[in-house]
């Protein structure tokens, strides 16, 4: 039987905005993040959309937005994996893009030519790779035939992409951009694994706010 996953990435966050590395930072969601996270709840409520279990990144941006979605879905228990966690820049943390190119050169022109540079000194893409394809097998022996949504980063969605299409080096990997909490959606099943969506963002099309869209305190605010 497959396991399907519903891989959303979270929303924004101010440094998503400012274009500075994150990493392990517990940096929490900005109010566009939380609009963000409440069209999608509501996007896939209108869908019927049923999960058999929420797993977070337990980071408070991921944490967050699996909330303000699994209680627009009814359901009341998600599931904190450390595991789930975006890939550890090291000392990149909280540097702008252009910092990091400016201070680090060579660490920056050698990501592309393979998956074991590692990021500010501390996690490579392959070791990223290597514990997201961990987490999400377990999660599949643990739940054959379900459904379940995973609330993660960027980088993690990245990595189960080039894990279940069998990549290995940096020139395979998906390398579009993963949209604050766009939604990709893998199955394994004994037969190996299928990408079946990558970085779906059509609950955002809608321009405008809505009466839904209105400010709801989350566990985080009040």
């Amino acid at each position: 039987m497959a396991t399907t996953f519903y891989v959303i990435r979270h929303g924004e966050t101010e440094w998503n905005a400012t274009g500075r590395w994150q990493g392990q930072a517990d940096v929490p969601l900005n109010e566009d993040g939380r609009l963000q996270a409440r069209r999608l709840a509501r996007h896939l409520a209108k869908a019927g959309l049923r999960f058999d279990a929420i797993y977070s990144s337990d980071l408070s941006r991921a944490f967050e937005t699996a909330e303000i979605v699994a209680s627009a879905l009814g359901v009341s228990a998600i599931g904190a994996l450390v595991p789930l966690r975006e890939i550890d820049v090291g000392e990149w943390s909280g540097l702008l893009g252009d910092e990091v190119r400016a201070r680090y050169p060579d660490d920056v022109a050698r990501m592309d030519s393979g998956d074991d540079i590692k990021r500010g000194g501390a996690e490579s893409f392959g070791d990223l790779r290597r514990r997201i394809a961990a987490a999400v097998e377990q999660l599949a022996a643990e739940h054959p035939g379900q459904t379940l949504a995973l609330f993660t980063h960027g980088g993690c969605v990245r990595a189960l992409y080039a894990y279940a299409q069998e990549q290995h080096g940096a020139a395979t990997r998906y390398h579009g951009h993963i949209g604050n909490t766009s939604v990709s959606v893998f199955k394994r099943s004994p037969a190996g694994w299928v990408v079946e969506r990558m970085n779906d963002l059509e609950h955002l099309h809608t321009v405008g706010l809505t009466p839904d869209d209105a400010e709801q305190p989350s566990e985080h605010q009040v």
